[in-house]
């Protein structure tokens, strides 16, 4: 099996809409051997999860996935190390695009070979974008819940870390965990 991220245009679906769109989206690959794994709505796109056999075309299994919104892209996952500068970077681009899973996953290498305060960091950082999955998915208790996790994680520390201000992050989430009110934090 290959993983897949699949984009779709989102201009009509909100987060209380996730589990009616990944019944929609499944319902489309009932007679396949396709794994829909999740979903996520962004601001701007539907992040679907997906993987398919190693013999099936990617782009005719996309083309049934027209029928929900447009595609805007798909890459297919991979776990390759990229090194600590370049993933950071690219961490940051994805979280601030809203791609918290990637970002996720793209930090969790830099992570496993980190120590003392960085790793605190860069696990706040891990931890706040899988509570922004869960917000995706309409899931806001569990949202706040990971978020207090992260904010422990960042006791004691700050400044920049690789032009991150964790002062800033600090303080986006505490303000998300005292109001409940989940906004879009930026790092």
């Amino acid at each position: 099996m290959k993983r897949f991220m699949i984009y779709l245009l989102n201009d009509r679906f909100k987060r209380k809409d996730a589990r009616y769109v990944l019944t929609e989206v499944r319902a489309l690959y009932t007679d396949s051997n396709i794994i829909i794994r999740d979903i996520r709505i962004a601001t701007d796109f539907l992040e679907i999860d997906m993987s398919i056999p190693d013999d099936f075309q990617i782009e005719a299994t996309l083309s049934l996935l027209t029928t929900i919104a447009p595609l805007v892209g798909s890459y297919e996952i991979d776990e390759k190390y990229m090194g600590k500068i370049a993933s950071i970077k690219y961490a940051r681009e994805l979280f601030n695009s809203e791609k918290y899973w990637r970002t996720h996953e793209v930090l969790e290498g830099v992570w496993k070979r980190s120590e003392n305060n960085e790793k605190k960091i860069l696990n706040s950082i891990i931890l706040i974008s899988a509570a922004l999955v869960h917000y995706q998915k309409n899931e806001s208790e569990i949202c706040i819940s990971i978020l207090r996790r992260a904010l422990v994680k960042l006791d004691g520390i700050a400044g920049e870390y690789f032009g991150i201000d964790l002062n800033k992050v600090r303080t986006d989430v505490t303000k998300i965990i005292d109001t409940g009110v989940v906004e879009k934090v930026t790092i």
